[in-house]
């Protein structure tokens, strides 16, 4: 039922680490049991499941259709613990194909969320869970913005990576040409709680050491900020993100 997993496989798990390796195989690594049990529900295709015994014990309900198409190996915690980034996998991890890009489909009636240069694998992952949180399907990213198949961005979005559409873009050519509200977070915009928020459009979220860049400022058709009542020099773009997502989904649900 289990095949053997070879010292070549296994060195190839490991090189999913890099960014230029996973462009090459056109394929990632997922490590975790929350993560992977999002991973089966989806539609993605899972080359290979590498996990313990007491893994597959607990989910025998893979389906049949998964089973057939995926090679499944059986290994030691210990040896799991190696073969990715995480020391503490003591579960699970799955090879994965990286699915074709498709061009953006933005809802007319909701919000887009668009990043400018995110460049924290933590940020990006937790951005795409509060966007799966709040309802939002798609996100923006630009060009510079890191990549979305990065073990600790798949790890800190525990999931939802498979729920919330992600797009690599020219980012300031792609806002000309939309015909939405484009908000910005800026330090130096009108107050969020003063803000009349649109019941649709694009929310941009800037760089976390310098905001957002000027051809993309360019096209916002308004800047709204997080009024500061303490002393800290700056909010966690994925703090911040969480707050204005918050904000105008109470004011505009749905």
């Amino acid at each position: 039922m289990y095949s053997t997993l070879s010292k070549k496989k296994a060195t190839a798990i490991r090189q999913f680490a890099l960014k230029k390796y996973r462009l090459a195989q056109a394929a990632f690594v997922l490590e975790g049991k929350k993560g992977i049990q999002a991973l089966l529900a989806s539609d993605y295709a899972i080359k290979y499941i590498v996990g313990t015994s007491t893994f597959f014990e607990e989910n025998q309900d893979i389906p049949a259709s998964i089973r057939k198409e995926t090679e499944l190996f059986e290994v030691k915690k210990e040896l799991l613990s190696r073969l990715g980034s995480f020391v503490h996998n003591h579960e699970v991890l799955a090879v994965a194909a990286i699915p074709r890009p498709t061009a953006p489909c933005l809802s007319p009636s909701g919000m887009t969320l668009a990043l400018d240069s995110i460049q924290d694998p933590g940020n990006l992952g937790t951005i795409i869970r509060i966007a799966d949180w709040y309802g939002i399907a798609t996100i923006l990213c630009s060009q510079t913005t890191v990549d979305l198949y990065n073990p600790k961005v798949l790890q800190a979005s525990m999931g939802s990576f498979v729920k919330v559409n992600l797009h690599y873009v020219d980012l300031p050519h792609y806002l000309q040409g939309l015909n939405l509200p484009i908000l910005g977070a800026t330090l130096d915009g009108k107050p969020l709680h003063d803000f009349l928020f649109p019941n649709y459009g694009v929310l941009v979220i800037g760089n976390e050491s310098h905001g957002i860049q000027p051809a993309v400022k360019e096209t916002l058709t308004a800047a709204i900020s997080i009024p500061r009542y303490g002393h800290a020099n700056s909010l966690n773009a994925a703090t911040a993100t969480a707050i204005l997502c918050d904000n105008w989904k109470r004011i505009c649900a749905g």
